[in-house]
């Protein structure tokens, strides 16, 4: 089993930057794809973003260029850095993580955190 701790969330202006952090416990991550995933009132969970603990990252095109994913395999953390947001990128923002390969689908991922609401204001 794999616990998945968010925190970062808060709220900014249009423009600003947030970075979220997802902490493992339970395993050590070595072996697993990282995906975050983000929830806005009414709409869908849709795919953010994915880093491979052992190499490569994923971006939706929403996000190219403004979001930036990493891991600190000391920390057993992951991070996702958000760039010039906007108020469309207001939404609950979740982690998640499985084995093996990327998957830019929800339900691939097997361990999932609770949580953190991303606000950005015009």
């Amino acid at each position: 089993q794999i616990q998945l701790v968010e925190s970062g969330g808060g709220s900014v202006q249009a423009g600003g930057s947030l970075k979220l952090s997802c902490a493992a416990s339970g395993r050590t991550l070595s072996n697993h794809v990282m995906g975050w995933f983000r929830q806005a009132p009414g709409k869908e969970r849709e795919f953010v973003a994915a880093i491979r603990w052992s190499g490569g990252t994923y971006y939706a095109d929403s996000v190219k260029g403004r979001f930036a994913v990493s891991r600190d395999n000391a920390k057993n953390t992951g991070y996702l850095q958000m760039n010039s947001l906007k108020p469309e990128d207001t939404a609950l923002y979740y982690c998640a993580c499985r084995s093996n390969y990327y998957s830019a689908s929800a339900g691939n991922y097997d361990y999932w955190g609770q949580g953190t609401q991303v606000t950005v204001s015009s």
